[in-house]
């Protein structure tokens, strides 16, 4: 159990659960404490940084609450499975990994240049009945299968092939071709796993998925891409920047 080093400025507008939140956090995300590892309790916690119990406990349970700690009756608490925090930036997952200091890693489930998608293709702005590009892929964080991507694209791309799927985010795809993803409209929800997706993700029944829908556009307006993503909820979150109007 490491005793993180913790500085609390009491004379500071933030409040002190959220400067200890705040720097315990930091302490996972860059890799300080692993996941699997126990950590301090809030009786230590308190004494050693002068804090009371229920402001070491707020803390604390922020960071459960994000995923980042587990609690497991017997044990006691630990650092979770490593997540990916994606920030309400247009990024591919792939730029978030390795941002991360994850490894990606590609497995091309299916590509279809001649799919038929009438609620894709009234995104893309095209008719009902184009033959549309259509790419799902299973996407690694390391050794772990976190998410199932699929994406649709206009006819144009249909020259994209397997191999700069495998090996590059879609971004990185699009944007070597001069095509540069500028604004997206995103859906963030939840919803249970079908049989084939727990399979895929290595899931039990009763494990729940992040999904989102996103809508990019390059900077004239023009619909570029729409993507339906499913991603498991125990190695997968967003954090979004709110502010005051």
């Amino acid at each position: 159990m490491v005793a993180l080093p913790v500085s609390i400025d009491r004379a500071s507008p933030v409040p002190l659960y959220h400067q200890l939140a705040e720097q315990l956090t930091s302490a996972i995300t860059d890799g300080s404490l692993r996941p699997g590892d126990p950590f301090e309790n809030e009786i230590a916690m308190s004494d050693r940084l002068g804090l009371s119990r229920p402001t070491v406990r707020r803390a604390i349970a922020e960071l459960v609450n994000q995923g980042l700690l587990v609690r497991r009756r017997g044990i006691g608490t630990t650092v979770a499975s490593q997540m990916v925090h994606r920030k309400a930036e247009l990024t591919s997952l792939y730029e978030d990994l390795e941002r991360e200091g994850r490894t990606p890693r590609t497995e091309v489930l299916s590509l279809d240049c001649e799919a038929q998608d009438d609620r894709a293709a009234t995104v893309l702005e095209l008719p009902p009945g184009t033959p549309l590009v259509s790419i799902v892929r299973l996407r690694y964080a390391d050794d772990v299968p976190l998410a199932i991507m699929r994406n649709w694209l206009p006819p144009a791309l249909n020259d994209l092939t397997l191999e700069q799927l495998t090996h590059e985010g879609l971004y990185a795809v699009l944007r070597a071709r001069g095509i540069r993803p500028t604004v997206a409209r995103q859906r963030i929800g939840a919803r249970n796993a079908t049989a084939d997706e727990r399979r895929t993700l290595h899931m039990s029944k009763a494990e729940p998925l992040v999904t989102m829908t996103r809508s990019a556009y390059a900077a004239d307006g023009s619909p570029i891409e729409y993507g339906n993503h499913c991603y498991r909820a125990d190695h997968y979150s967003v954090d979004v920047v709110v502010s005051e109007r």
